[in-house]
């Protein structure tokens, strides 16, 4: 086995079992075991499981950041007005596409972002600004932008709202599309769903803003 499939292995692992079981609940050995390979190279390629974690959401966020930022470039060069609405749906479209191009479970990501927060890992949300940061606060300054009528802590809330529920309704989006189908004999892709998602999404940051 190569080191780089010895990698790709072990951050398969981890992927899900933090998804399913959380970070806290999810030892090294189970890691190694499911991947298939001893503790020693979990410690030499990553070196502790904090670190681990970082790997599993860098392999996420580092495309999906870099296509986001490509995006709101050709967005401004091509002069157009950046809205909230227009600015969600290049964040949904962006990271669904970037999620599909490397083959990862958009639903299995929003897992381990909600962890993120409900699971407060500090070296995590430390990497992550350090490593995101500058895109973080670049697509949030065109969103503050397009609502000038928000105080800076409304906006600070109100960002937290649509994160919490995107990542919601992106997180249980099988169950949800399930209750839909049982109660309203209809069906909702994901796209759809993102499709209806934006205007919601949007009100919520900008309803008495404008």
């Amino acid at each position: 086995m190569s080191q780089t499939d010895t990698v790709s292995r072990i951050l398969d692992a981890a992927e899900v079992l933090f998804a399913e079981r959380g970070f806290t609940e999810t030892s090294l050995r189970t890691i190694t075991s499911t991947a298939g390979v001893n503790l020693a190279a979990v410690n030499y390629h990553f070196g502790s499981k904090k670190e681990l974690i970082q790997a599993v959401f860098e392999r996420f966020l580092t495309p999906f950041t870099d296509a986001l930022v490509r995006e709101l470039d050709r967005r401004v060069a091509e002069g157009q007005t950046l809205t909230v609405e227009g600015l969600l749906e290049s964040l949904y479209r962006v990271g669904m596409g970037s999620l599909a191009e490397q083959g990862r479970d958009p639903q299995r990501f929003m897992r381990l972002l909600g962890l993120a927060y409900t699971q407060y890992q500090g070296h995590l949300r430390r990497f992550i600004v350090s490593r995101y940061g500058d895109s973080y606060r670049r697509f949030a300054g065109l969103l503050a932008q397009a609502l000038p009528g928000l105080d800076p802590v409304t906006f600070y809330w109100r960002l937290y709202f649509m994160l919490g529920a995107t990542i919601f309704t992106l997180s249980s989006y099988d169950a949800i599309e399930a209750i839909l189908r049982e109660d309203f004999g209809a069906q909702s892709s994901l796209p759809e769903t993102l499709e209806r998602l934006v205007p919601a999404a949007a009100a919520m940051l900008k309803v008495n803003a404008e």
